[in-house]
């Protein structure tokens, strides 16, 4: 598969730059695969299509305030995306822009602490250390919208899922905004088992494909937790639904390989035999983007590649607080 096959035309009006309110009168479309057929519905419609014995798998990872404003010695301004804690020397792994004069061994000042310049990761990403980054952020940055969003006050106290609990993303798993305490217990009522894994957003997720051949393209690690209940849950289950493409990120590389946590360097696009996952919701995503590429791969590319048609022309909102898409019969159903 070329990248080009993951273009579509999108006018930019359709780009969500608040998200829908409530969250759960956000628009659903509901893509059935192995029937091809689609279906235009309300996402506090979602417990209508789950039943008993179905595992609704959350990803509970919390969305850091990771985007901090630094400065050079010299006074130029440097902004810094926290990605992920390294576990060694307080160190961090940091997308920095711009990056192209850092050098190893410099130093950067943010909120009257200074961070060392450790290592040059490639691709704008820097290993940098300073004591207690997680409250240097707490203090003094900011959430990290994607830059197609307008930053105002709303949109960053929205930037979170209302199940978040444990702090590491520096993006959100935003097929979860949607959700509210009464559709999850409306998937109670409907007999499904609701079961929470962990994977923190970083760059696997969203730095754009930059190779024409997907198959040449190598994703970032993020990392990921799934606890013995979830797997004991998902196990058991007559179906899987998967909220989220971190959620189905997670959940196969669990089944790949055995892992119940570690980091997660899958990469799914067309062509991937699905292991775990017989239900997906997500969002309507960038072009040529990983995340386009794995739902196509779950619910077949013509029919994902007409859905998003449609949405165009049914005026669906798109990305991070746009609408909801609903595939059933995809993945391992297939």
């Amino acid at each position: 598969m070329l990248l080009s096959d993951l273009d579509y035309e999108l006018p930019e009006a359709l780009i969500a730059q608040v998200p829908a309110e409530p969250r759960d009168a956000s628009r659903l479309m509901v893509l059935d695969a192995a029937a091809g057929t689609i279906e235009h519905r309300t996402f506090r419609d979602l417990p209508l299509f789950l039943r008993p014995g179905d595992a609704l798998v959350l990803n509970d990872t919390k969305v850091l305030p990771a985007r901090l404003k630094a400065r050079k010695p010299t006074g130029g301004e440097v902004e810094l995306l926290f990605l992920r804690d390294l576990g060694r020397n307080n160190a961090w792994e940091a997308l920095a822009r711009p990056a192209r004069r850092l050098k190893p061994g410099g130093r950067l000042l943010a909120g009257g602490t200074t961070l060392d310049l450790v290592e040059n990761l490639g691709e704008g990403r820097w290993s940098v250390s300073a004591p207690d980054v997680p409250g240097l952020l707490e203090r003094h940055g900011r959430m990290p919208l994607p830059p197609y969003i307008e930053a105002t006050p709303e949109a960053e106290a929205r930037y979170q899922t209302v199940y978040a609990r444990e702090p590491g993303s520096a993006a959100a798993p935003t097929a979860g905004f949607h959700f509210t305490e009464e559709v999850l217990r409306g998937a109670e009522r409907a007999g499904a088992a609701v079961a929470r894994v962990t994977l923190h957003v970083g760059t696997g997720t969203f730095l754009p494909v930059r190779t024409e051949k997907l198959g040449d393209h190598r994703m970032h690690a993020e990392r990921y937790d799934l606890q013995e209940e979830t797997a004991r849950v998902v196990e058991g289950a007559g179906r899987v639904v998967a909220a989220g493409t971190t959620v189905a990120r997670t959940l196969e590389t669990w089944a790949g390989t055995g892992d119940r946590s570690g980091e997660s360097r899958l990469f799914v696009y067309p062509g991937y035999r699905w292991r775990a996952v017989d239900a997906l919701l997500t969002n309507f995503h960038l072009p040529r983007s990983t995340l386009l590429a794995m739902v196509m791969s779950f619910g077949g590319e013509d029919l994902v590649r007409e859905a998003y048609r449609v949405a165009v022309e049914e005026r669906y909102r798109f990305y991070s607080f746009g609408d909801a898409m609903l595939i059933v019969n995809g993945g391992r159903t297939l």
